[in-house]
């Protein structure tokens, strides 16, 4: 018997904020099926509290198959594909970027376009985080665990990114996306090359292609927020030129159209999507 989606959603604590945007707790369950995990301007890290997560196709398609109850994916530009069985229960965070080099010492650069085994960063203390979020009561108490576990591995002492770059990505994410790259390096000081060799060297992505990203990810959100405005509404909002523009973007970086991924989730309304490494 099918039962309504069970979501919980928060804000990670105040000291965890620079490295993680958002917590979200997920029960669904339904007929089995694929699910595309689409580009976003963060990082994904997912705990299953029941099965795994079965990634049949990642983001860079010469990447083997993963299956696993944990994993962390990379920013990327095209989509996971995940098979399910109808049942989906676990908890995804969204990470910064920065956040990649806070809680496990490497830089995003280093997760690009992948989908990672939490183990292959964390070792034991994977499992045990694992442990202890299906142990836990509710997602209120699965939240507090993360504000636990999470803190104790940050540390901001590791090597910071480069002002320049931090810098850079925060203008591409305060203009949705929409700001030039000329005028971007301009802004830095430094060439278009080296702004692109220094930012893709840290982030993964060039910074076009960011900004590409970073506007696609507002478009999505526009478009599962409660409201569900018409794609011509978010198309003019998110800066396409017109909704034929915002469609294939779409199909270029999700893989699928977008009504046909909004009905991968038909009762989610900003709720992060459920599964979705990236």
């Amino acid at each position: 018997m099918e039962e309504p989606p069970e979501y919980g959603q928060c804000r990670p604590a105040p000291v965890l904020r620079r490295s993680v945007s958002r917590y979200t707790g997920y029960r669904i369950t339904g007929p089995p099926g694929l699910h595309h995990g689409l580009p976003s301007g963060h990082l994904t890290l997912i705990v299953c509290l029941s099965g795994t997560l079965d990634v049949v196709a990642m983001p860079d398609r010469a990447r083997p198959p993963v299956s696993s109850v944990s994993m962390v994916a990379g920013l990327h530009d095209a989509p996971a594909v995940i098979s399910h069985d109808g049942r989906q229960y676990g908890v995804q965070l969204d990470l910064t970027w920065q956040g990649a080099r806070t809680l496990f010492g490497v830089p995003a650069g280093e997760l690009v376009g992948d989908v990672v085994d939490l183990a292959a960063l964390l070792g034991r203390r994977a499992g045990e985080l694992a442990d202890r979020l299906a142990g836990a009561a509710g997602w209120r108490q699965r939240f507090d665990v993360l504000d636990h576990v999470l803190a104790g591995l940050a540390d901001d002492r590791r090597a910071e990114p480069p002002a320049e770059v931090t810098r850079a990505w925060r203008r591409l994410a305060a203009t949705g996306g929409r700001l030039p790259v000329g005028e971007l390096a301009r802004e830095l000081g430094w060439s278009r090359r080296h702004l692109g060799e220094r930012f893709r060297r840290e982030v993964g992505l060039s910074p076009k292609t960011a900004a590409r990203v970073i506007r696609f990810e507002r478009a999505c959100r526009r478009m599962r927020s409660a409201a569900r405005p018409p794609l011509a509404e978010v198309a003019a909002e998110c800066g396409y030129f017109d909704q034929a523009h915002l469609a294939r973007e779409f199909r270029a970086l999700a893989g699928t159209t977008a009504t046909g991924w909004l009905a991968e989730f038909p009762s989610v309304q900003d709720q992060g999507g459920g599964p979705a490494p990236g």
